[in-house]
């Protein structure tokens, strides 16, 4: 969520709390503030419990960034740098993967791929895609190889009338023949 959402949110809570001190039923809250009833029966009790302040906002949820923001700096210039500068000479492209290594070398911290990427997108990274095509790519080639080897190994779909749309229906014991397994059982 982002951090206007969570002010938009919070808000919404501190009428819901205004509305709780007018002794207005949760039903009439959810319907006023255009919220779940679930959530006004959990905002509700919530604030039975501790008032106003139970229900301000905590902050974010889930996980601290276990990077210092002196790393997340430092990182953000290595990414800068390019792959290559840090060992990946095969292309210049960023992966989450990559990006998950990088951290654990530099920095001694262990982040999961999805983590590397969610880490990634809060620095202003994103997935990568080649700007531009390599220097060393034979056009003719490649135009070659489509007309000529992908017309073969392409698959073609299925043609509609080879399609079935009927139920399945268990087979009967007697349409089974009697020389495979389990043939005599019943």
């Amino acid at each position: 969520m982002t951090p206007a959402g969570r002010r938009r949110r919070e808000a919404v809570r501190m009428q819901a709390a205004e509305l709780f001190e007018q002794k207005i039923k949760p039903l009439e809250v959810a319907r006023c503030l255009r919220v779940s009833r679930k959530s006004a029966y959990e905002w509700q009790q919530l604030w039975r419990d501790g008032g106003r302040e139970a229900l301000a906002s905590r902050g974010p949820s889930g996980s601290r960034c276990r990077l210092s923001p002196r790393c997340l700096q430092k990182l953000a210039e290595y990414l800068e740098q390019g792959p290559a500068a840090h060992g990946w000479v095969e292309d210049q492209v960023w992966t989450a993967a990559r990006v998950a290594t990088l951290i654990g070398r530099k920095f001694h911290v262990s982040y999961s791929v999805s983590g590397a990427t969610r880490l990634m997108h809060r620095l202003g990274f994103s997935p990568q895609v080649p700007a531009r095509r390599v220097a060393e790519r034979d056009e003719q080639a490649v135009t070659v190889w489509k007309e000529a080897t992908w017309a073969e190994v392409k698959e073609s779909g299925r043609p509609a009338e080879a399609t079935s749309a009927s139920r399945t229906k268990q087979a009967s014991l007697a349409d089974r023949p009697e020389d495979v397994p389990g043939a005599g059982a019943e």
